[in-house]
């Protein structure tokens, strides 16, 4: 009795095309919006030596740093204190908002109205730059930095609250109905049975917050919105390179100070 040979079988590739034809078709696409985008912007040979030879002479001017002056160092001091503080009070003012837009905007815990105005709430604050932010709000309550904090605390909250509110949908829902089994009501049963679930999550998400608000406080002084970043842009006009050389190699050692602290202190968290 002959035997049926086994079905010979081909392997392919996983895609995620419908087929070859949809995905070639898709790689023309992108090809040719590259090569659109390129003309569009005019890159030509000649542009780029020229801005080589522009960014060859800014930094043989910022070469050495400057920091011999008293007045310069003071104004470095009090932008970076400044900066500081900003980072500070903005990530305590945006997390103690985020925190009930986060509950807000869980879907296993929120009635579907409030869940839509705590996502939307989100996605308002996520869909501007600081730096607009940081514009409006100088124009609202002038130059300083309390349009920084305003800024700062505005970007946190769409940040904050989306990463928070998608902890709280993975929570356990076990001990929530077991927090509600004891009688506990609505109030309750968040504070014992799902804040202590992403408590770790909270603190996390606040020492990472802030670390990208102390490198978003030397920013948004640009616009006028306090901390370094007014001194920053002053140096520059004033084509004071080597001071804003100064400047630069402060805010990394700020950024990286803050950096290790975050990590340090995540990693204890975890």
């Amino acid at each position: 009795m002959a035997t049926e040979q086994p079905e010979q079988r081909t392997w392919r590739r996983p895609t995620a095309f419908y087929n070859h034809y949809v995905k070639w078709a898709v790689y023309v696409v992108i090809t040719v919006f590259l090569l659109w985008s390129a003309w569009n912007m005019r890159i030509s040979p000649a542009r780029i030596m020229d801005g080589w030879n522009a960014a060859v002479g800014l930094v043989e001017g910022m070469v050495p740093p400057e920091y011999t002056t008293q007045f310069k160092n003071e104004l470095l001091i009090e932008g970076l204190v400044e900066s500081l503080a900003m980072s500070v009070i903005a990530t305590i003012v945006g997390v103690i908002i985020s925190i009930p837009v986060a509950f807000m905007a869980a879907e296993n815990i929120a009635p579907k109205p409030v869940y839509w105005t705590g996502r939307g709430i989100i996605t308002v604050s996520r869909s501007f730059h600081e730096l607009i932010i940081a514009i409006i709000a100088v124009k609202a309550v002038g130059i300083g930095a309390l349009a920084g904090v305003i800024a700062l605390s505005y970007k946190t909250v769409g940040f904050f609250a989306k990463l928070l509110a998608e902890e709280i949908e993975d929570i356990d829902s076990g001990q929530m109905e077991a927090t509600e089994a004891t009688g506990a009501n609505r109030v309750q049963t968040m504070l014992f049975g799902v804040i202590p679930q992403v408590m770790p999550r909270i603190i996390g998400l606040t020492i990472y917050r802030w670390d990208i608000n102390i490198r978003h406080s030397t920013i948004v002084g640009i616009v006028g919105a306090g901390g370094i970043g007014a001194t920053l842009l002053n140096s520059f006009d004033q084509y004071d390179y080597d001071f804003f050389l100064t400047i630069i190699i402060a805010i990394i050692a700020i950024v990286m100070v803050g950096e290790l602290i975050s990590t340090y202190i995540r990693g204890r968290i975890q």
